[in-house]
């Protein structure tokens, strides 16, 4: 397990995963001002609702909520439910440039994720869904509370952990999907909101 040190984490050209995959941590991006701007807008301006998953034949309503926005009425199918992505707000278009410019990748969709506690997070899972570009990049944009995100790979269980801030990004790109998976661990010591937004590529 490999917990990064900042200095580290801001070299945006350094590999985190030692082998069969790429994710790049590139550091707040904006200020602590601009950075709660963002919050506050996504806060209130996202259709936020609670996820949904059907599991052995059981529907499941989460606490945490979601979005899905696009360039197009996209389909995206996961835990055995579609969604359709929603036409991109304001907001959703400058963070997407943001995230474009500083990976030198495109995206054309972005699920968010609303936790409203550290009591809420996310099982180890990897985006593999028939309806993503396969190996192409994924850019984590965090806003609001500090969380740990693990990642292990499927085959030899190492694992390497670090600290998404307010206003930072990480990309997954390449075959980390394949490889590896992922989560955002619970944490009671955490009592404030997190946003993330993840934009990717929906193939057609």
């Amino acid at each position: 397990m490999k917990l990064f040190e900042e200095e580290e984490m801001r070299d945006k050209t350094l590999n985190l995963l030692p082998f069969d995959g790429t994710v790049h941590y590139y550091g707040k991006l904006l200020g602590a001002q601009e950075a709660d701007f963002y919050l506050e807008r996504l806060l209130e301006s996202i259709a936020w609702r609670n996820d949904e998953a059907v599991i052995f034949g059981k529907h499941i309503l989460t606490k945490r909520k979601v979005a899905w926005y696009g360039e197009k009425a996209f389909e995206y199918t996961y835990s055995n439910t579609t969604k359709y992505a929603l036409p991109w707000t304001e907001e959703l278009l400058a963070l997407k440039v943001l995230a474009e410019r500083e990976s030198g990748e495109t995206y054309n969709s972005c699920l968010l994720n609303l936790y409203h506690s550290g009591e809420e997070g996310m099982a180890w899972h990897s985006d593999g869904e028939t309806d993503l570009k396969k190996d192409g990049a994924i850019a984590s944009l965090s806003f609001g509370a500090e969380r740990k995100f693990a990642f292990k790979h499927k085959r030899t269980g190492d694992k390497v952990e670090l600290i998404l801030e307010h206003g930072s990004l990480l990309v997954m790109k390449d075959a980390t999907q394949t490889h590896w998976l992922h989560r955002l661990p619970p944490s009671k010591r955490v009592t404030e909101a997190r946003v993330n937004l993840t934009f990717r590529t929906i193939v057609e």
